[in-house]
């Protein structure tokens, strides 16, 4: 029997609001990055943050792959700006685990699949920059944000040839949409991957053989039903099997 790979899912932090602890931090991610793993053919264990790099670059070596989850907008001290006014919440030592994550398995070349802050924090920890909010995009119009419906594509999004991601997906796919930060400069060695109609950047992909992937929508929340989306689990894991 053919041993699967593992993929590790970069976890956070959610705090409970009542109950008999308010106030207790608890480690998770949510459940459908874990089965879209399963169904593309991967082991999937969720990535707790910790604070000691040693025990990070340990996590990273334990895993074949590396998927970083949604969540938190990104702390734009991180790529050199004052916060906006239009800024959502942030939780900074979740930026310095996942950068360190970042850091770690590029130095290790595992692949890695960024999604929406995934795709925003390694654009960030690679020199690129945010815009805060979609407002501050010129031409933006489409709706970013369907705030309901979680497996229900949206918008359309293009891809750009010769990527790796549109040997993934082609040329063209409809997607879910889930946010009101994107990405304004691209990081060194990065390039542009997919668009939307008005021009914000739906992906990026590392330049040359490597599979770094960022994505600003969610694949894993459309999987279980799109076999489109669960191709790009998929291609993840088949480059962790190399």
């Amino acid at each position: 029997m053919d041993i699967k790979p593992i993929i590790g899912v970069s976890g956070s932090i959610i705090v409970d609001e009542g109950g008999m602890f308010p106030g207790y931090e608890r480690a998770y991610v949510n459940d459908d990055y874990i089965q879209s793993v399963v169904r593309a053919g991967g082991v999937p264990y969720i990535i707790p943050m910790v604070y000691d790099e040693e025990v990070i670059r340990d996590q990273v070596k334990n895993v074949d792959a590396l998927i970083l989850s949604g969540g938190h907008d990104v702390n734009p001290l991180l790529y050199g700006e004052e916060p906006s006014q239009k800024l959502g919440g942030i939780l900074p030592k979740r930026d310095t685990f996942d950068c360190a994550l970042i850091k770690m398995a590029m130095e290790m070349k595992k692949p890695i699949l960024g999604i929406c802050r995934g795709h925003q924090i390694i654009n960030a920890a690679n020199g690129g920059t945010i815009y805060q909010d979609l407002s501050y995009i010129n031409g933006c119009y489409i709706k970013h944000n369907q705030q309901h419906l979680s497996n229900i594509p949206t918008h359309t999004v293009e891809i750009t040839e010769g990527t790796k991601l549109y040997d993934i997906l082609g040329e063209k796919v409809l997607t879910n949409s889930f946010h009101h930060l994107a990405l304004n400069d691209i990081a060194p060695g990065f390039k542009v991957a997919a668009v939307s109609k008005d021009g914000v950047v739906e992906a990026i992909e590392k330049e040359g053989e490597e599979f770094v992937i960022g994505i600003q929508w969610h694949p894993e929340m459309m999987a279980k039903d799109n076999e489109n989306m669960l191709n790009i689990f998929k291609a993840l894991i088949r480059q962790a099997c190399k």
